[in-house]
């Protein structure tokens, strides 16, 4: 039995649709149920969902976009299933009038589904795992060998291809490859990229209190003094060492005075981790509204 996708049971449904109300009844049941699919990502792996639908979102978006001065009076036109389809550059709604939220809530749809089959390692991509792991280091490299691209595509759900075709984003069954290994060539170089280098991520505001018109410092964010401990005892790779946050000299004093150097490597090695603290918070809310005037 053929399986049919959410979005491809609302591309059927909306065939002559009568009003634009109706089309987005249709479309927002269709969407209840594909939320009610979609496989939990864990916390940890937010950031590399986000990243892989970034990716995502430009080829779905330029697909979508139809230039119709490019399209040639000769051709026979193609019959749509779907008015999204025929979203103008530029005007905020499709033909129909219909939201461009729409849209993002496809790209969503997709991401999740896509990003949910991928295999573990797939998921949980990050530079250093290609630094600690010689295989993974040759699996994800640029281009990918044909067998990972072939693994990954085997978890794709046959209802992503549906949903493509109820939208007429494929000419073919193999345009999906063709269009999903360079988005997984994106997301693979993105979530292994190496860490930028430090000195170069000079923020333009304290990243604790957000004040932007006063002098910042570098803190370093795992004090050198336990670098060597941090690395015998597992707690981080050489490479993150010497990442550091950009800081007032208020918030820096701060940070010192609430936890001690092994503390901060250990527990608070990030400005998001000193930030989960309610100490923190409540400091920055207060020394933010601190100002005072320009001789």
């Amino acid at each position: 039995m053929t399986r049919i996708g959410p979005l491809h049971e609302f591309a059927l449904s909306s065939r002559g649709v009568e009003s634009f109300q109706i089309g987005r009844q249709a479309w927002s049941e269709a969407a209840s149920v594909a939320s009610k699919r979609i496989r939990m990502v864990s916390g940890e792996l937010q950031g590399n969902l986000e990243s892989f639908r970034d990716c995502l979102s430009g080829p779905l978006v330029q697909k979508f976009a139809v230039d119709h001065s490019k399209s040639s009076s000769k051709s026979k036109p193609k019959r749509r299933k779907r008015p999204l389809k025929d979203v103008e550059h530029g005007s905020g709604t499709t033909a129909t009038g219909s939201p461009v939220e729409e849209l993002g809530d496809f790209i969503d749809y997709v991401a999740n589904e896509l990003f949910s089959s991928f295999p573990d390692e797939v998921q949980s991509l990050s530079y250093s795992m290609i630094q600690t792991d010689p295989r993974a280091g040759k699996s994800f490299s640029d281009p990918l060998p044909t067998a990972v691209t072939e693994k990954i595509l085997a978890t794709v759900s046959p209802s992503i291809e549906e949903s493509f075709e109820a939208y007429n984003l494929l000419e073919s069954q193999a345009d999906l490859p063709r269009f999903l290994i360079p988005v997984l060539q994106e997301y693979v170089n993105a979530a292994t990229a190496a860490p930028p280098v430090w000195s170069t991520t000079r923020a333009s505001a304290c990243e604790i209190c957000e004040r932007d018109w006063i002098p910042l410092t570098y803190h370093h964010l795992i004090p050198k003094q336990i670098h060597a401990k941090a690395t015998k005892r597992g707690w981080h790779e050489e490479w993150r060492l010497n990442s550091v946050a950009w800081l007032c000299r208020a918030c820096h004093s701060f940070v010192h005075r609430i936890a001690s150097n092994e503390e901060l490597a250990k527990d608070y090695w990030s400005v998001d981790k000193l930030m989960e603290r309610e100490d923190v918070v409540a400091w920055a809310n207060w020394v933010g509204r601190v100002r005072w005037k320009a001789k």
